[in-house]
């Protein structure tokens, strides 16, 4: 698989809520940094995911654009948590050797 098609199951699971399948996909080592926190780790980082899922009663993800490097990919997103809350974002997820991501960044931006 892609890394790019990875980044998109990786959205596709975040969308369905599927913790269990993020967890498989993030290496032990995985951090996870946006505009409110930064964590470490792989636990951390699935606690983290857990508390916005809990959250959020609906989570809609529209991926605008994809740009792929040599181990990561960024995505610019629309997000539509609960029908109503509009969220622009700059997803960055890097990958390790194995695939797995290693880390995640995301980064607030603005509609227009």
């Amino acid at each position: 698989m892609s890394l790019q098609a990875t980044f998109i199951d990786y959205l596709r699971r975040y969308e369905a809520k599927d913790l269990d399948g993020i967890a498989a996909m993030l290496a032990p080592e995985a951090t996870l940094r946006d505009w409110n926190l930064s964590v470490k780790g792989r636990d951390a980082a699935i606690a983290e995911t857990r508390k916005n899922f809990e959250s959020a009663a609906s989570i809609r993800i529209e991926v605008l654009r994809v740009l792929e490097g040599d181990r990561s990919v960024a995505g610019e997103l629309r997000i539509v948590v609960d029908g109503h809350i509009e969220l622009f974002v700059v997803d960055v997820l890097d990958f390790d050797d194995e695939g797995r991501i290693s880390a995640i960044r995301a980064y607030l931006g603005r509609g227009d």
